[in-house]
This record gives structure tokens, C-alpha cells and sequence, in this order.
């Protein structure tokens, strides 16, 4: 829940002071109506009521900013009351509102030194009333002005602290939702590499191999190099179909229609002169949707290692059901390296994008290999247990 607006303690401190004043002075005059009735100094005492009424209205208007026209309508209005003090003293506790008034308006230290000026002023006018000596009235007025500026630097801080939360609240919501943004557009960009490299970039390859294998072959066996290119032609077309789906962000086009994970494994190849087998393990299980692409993608990628790097000659394709995971493994028989590597500096996507895929659906990547003896790449992702 968003925290309320500080402005809002300080607009019911600013009614409630306003409200105060005008009953205080609506009091005091009439208390000076009631005891003096008659005295000559009434016609003024009620212009100079009226004039400190008008005048007090005028603030509002003018702000609560120390600008030249506030500093210059808090001198009148303490200048009138000053005036209406001296000639009937029982107007000196409409003072009280006013300490809200010079806190509101002027920088704290000279705030604090009008409050006391005016402080003083109501301690002189009540001992000016009283018939004899009263600690009271010499007393009670500092008290008052004492507590109210307390009260009022109080609030003043507790709003300052408040608004430095708010805005802190604020810049940590926009710098939270611009990293928002940052990591969905590198996510984005990553799947979006992930894609190309296990589609694109793998039809592009195996268009070219086939393209180059029918360069080599054309003039001795045209027939064959003439096969080459249509399956160059079917890799194409079959190219174009994954570049739209993946500009709309459907699934694989082996997946489209209902077709099963098994199927799809089923119908994938490595390319000329290797040969692909499938096999299929444990009783099938419905799988995730993400979970069909993302074993898709991570069989053709682990295909086009064996096509380009591995030199062998057969690749098999096992998936496994084993209840609370399924299990996809590639082995080929090429020629195997020492050290598991990532991948070539020119390719540098594909396993790193293998490795991506799995860890999105918390399940891990192994790789085994041996020179001579060929390499095993296998994908373990957990399951969710059946209901």
C-alpha cells in the first residue's frame, strides 16, 4: 500500500491553527464588546479585528514557501495584531495560531526567535490585565509557545523523514523496474539466440554441406548431387516454417499439430552420412510443453556437435521416462575429446545454450567423453509427480 502524502498532516495542522485563530479572536472581541461597552477605542478595535481577519484569509493564497509577498504578509499580520494587543490586551492569545504561522513560514531560527518575541509580547499584555502579580501569566505563555513549537518541529521532521522514504520508495520502484526490463530484454535476447543457433544456424549448416557435397558431385554423379539439392531445398523450406514460428513464438514446427516428443526425436538426422537411431524407454508421460521444446532443441543442437565436430558415423537418441525425471541422451561414435569443452570460438552457443535450456527447468547437463571412443551428452529434467 502506498503511504500517505505528508501534505496531509500538515494541511490538518493548517486547519486546525486556522480554525483556532478565528476563535480566538472571535472570543476576544467579544469579551472586549462585553467589558467595555461604549469606550471610545471600539470602532477601532473592531476595524483592527476585521483587518487581522481579512488578512490571515490572504495566507492561504499565498503559500507556505518563504517568498517576498509571505514574509511581507506575516509582517502585517503581526503587525496588526501587535497593534490590536496594545490597545486591548485580551487579543494576545490569538498568538498561539500565529507560532503555527511563523514555524510554517520562516527558516527555524528566525521562526524561533519571532515565536519568542511574540511569547514575550502576550506575557507583558496578560500582566498587563492581571490586578496583582501571577506566576501563571508569567509562566504559562513560554510554556505554551515552548510545546507548540516542540509539537510543530516534531511533525516537521517526522514529514521530512516520511517524504525522504517516499521518494526513496520511489527511485527504488523505477530502479527495480528498469532492471525489470534490462533482464527480460537479455532474457529475451537469449532465447532469441537459443533459437536461431538450434534452427536456423543448424539449417543454414546443413544446407551447405549438402550444397557443397552436390558442388563435388555434379559432373561425376548428377543424380546425386540433384538429391542434395532437395533435401538443401526441404532444410530450407523446413527453415522458413521455425523462422516464422519463432517470430510468433510457437513451438517447434516438429511439435506442431500434436505431435509427440518421441515422434520428433524420431524424425531428426545428423545429416549425410550418419546415421540417427531412436530409442524409447520407460512408459511415456505427458510432458510440459517447454519441456518438449526444450528437449527438441537440445537433441538437434547436440546433432549438429556430431555433424560438424565429431567426425562419426552413427548417433543414437535415447529418451527416458524414469518417473520423477526424463532423461534424453545423444552418443555418437566420432572420435571424442580429453576435456569437455563448450564449444568452438566461432559456434559459442551451443552447448552454453543446452546448458541454459536445462538449468531454466531446474534439471542438469552431462557430458562424457573419451578419444577414440566417441561422447555421451545427456539431459536430466525433473517432473512434477503426477497427481
Amino acid at each position: 500500500m502506498t503511504p500517505a502524502p505528508p501534505r496531509d498532516d500538515t494541511r490538518t495542522l493548517a486547519t486546525v491553527a486556522h480554525t483556532a485563530f478565528f476563535l480566538l479572536l472571535g472570543a476576544s472581541l467579544l469579551r472586549f464588546l462585553l467589558r467595555h461597552p461604549g469606550e471610545p477605542r471600539t470602532p477601532w478595535i473592531i476595524a483592527l479585528s476585521i483587518t487581522l481577519a481579512l488578512l490571515y484569509v490572504l495566507g492561504p493564497a499565498l503559500g507556505a514557501a518563504p517568498t517576498a509577498r509571505r514574509l511581507l504578509w506575516l509582517g502585517l499580520v503581526v503587525t496588526t495584531w501587535v497593534v490590536l494587543v496594545v490597545l486591548a490586551p485580551s487579543f494576545a492569545w490569538c498568538a498561539v495560531p500565529l507560532f503555527f504561522t511563523a514555524l510554517r513560514t520562516l527558516p527555524p531560527r528566525a521562526a524561533v526567535v519571532l515565536v519568542a518575541l511574540l511569547t514575550g509580547f502576550v506575557v507583558i499584555a496578560q500582566l498587563k490585565l492581571s490586578k496583582s502579580f501571577d506566576p501563571n501569566l508569567l509562566l504559562a505563555p513560554p510554556a505554551v509557545a515552548a510545546l507548540a513549537t516542540a509539537v510543530f518541529v516534531h511533525m516537521e521532521r517526522q514529514a521530512q523523514a516520511q517524504r525522504a522514504l517516499i521518494d526513496d520508495l520511489i527511485r527504488t520502484r523505477r530502479e527495480l523496474a528498469a532492471t525489470e526490463r534490462r533482464e527480460g530484454t537479455l532474457a529475451e535476447r537469449q532465447r532469441l539466440s537459443m533459437e536461431i543457433h538450434d534452427t536456423l544456424a543448424q539449417n543454414l549448416s546443413s544446407q551447405q554441406m549438402l550444397l557443397q557435397a552436390a558442388d563435388r558431385t555434379w559432373d561425376t554423379d548428377p543424380a546425386t548431387a540433384r538429391a542434395h539439392v532437395r533435401t538443401a531445398t526441404g532444410i530450407a523450406a523446413h527453415g522458413l516454417a521455425e523462422a516464422r514460428r519463432l517470430v510468433h513464438d510457437l513451438a517447434p514446427s516438429e511439435l506442431a499439430d500434436g505431435a509427440g516428443l518421441a515422434e520428433a526425436l524420431r524424425g531428426l538426422d545428423a545429416g549425410p552420412g550418419i546415421e540417427v537411431r531412436f530409442h524409447l524407454e520407460g512408459t511415456p508421460a505427458p510432458l510440459p510443453d517447454r519441456v518438449q521444446s526444450a528437449l527438441l532443441r537440445i537433441a538437434q543442437g547436440a546433432l549438429a556437435n556430431v555433424r560438424e565436430h565429431s567426425g562419426a558415423r552413427t548417433a543414437a537418441l535415447t529418451l527416458s521416462f524414469l518417473g520423477d525425471q526424463v532423461v534424453l541422451d545423444v552418443a555418437d561414435d566420432g572420435h571424442g575429446f580429453a576435456e569437455p569443452r563448450t564449444d568452438t570460438a566461432q559456434r559459442g552457443h551451443g552447448l552454453p545454450a543446452m546448458r541454459a535450456r536445462v538449468r531454466q527447468l531446474g534439471g542438469a547437463l552431462t557430458i562424457e567423453s573419451t578419444p577414440g571412443e566417441g561422447t555421451v551428452l545427456s539431459a536430466a529434467i525433473p517432473l512434477e509427480p503426477a497427481p
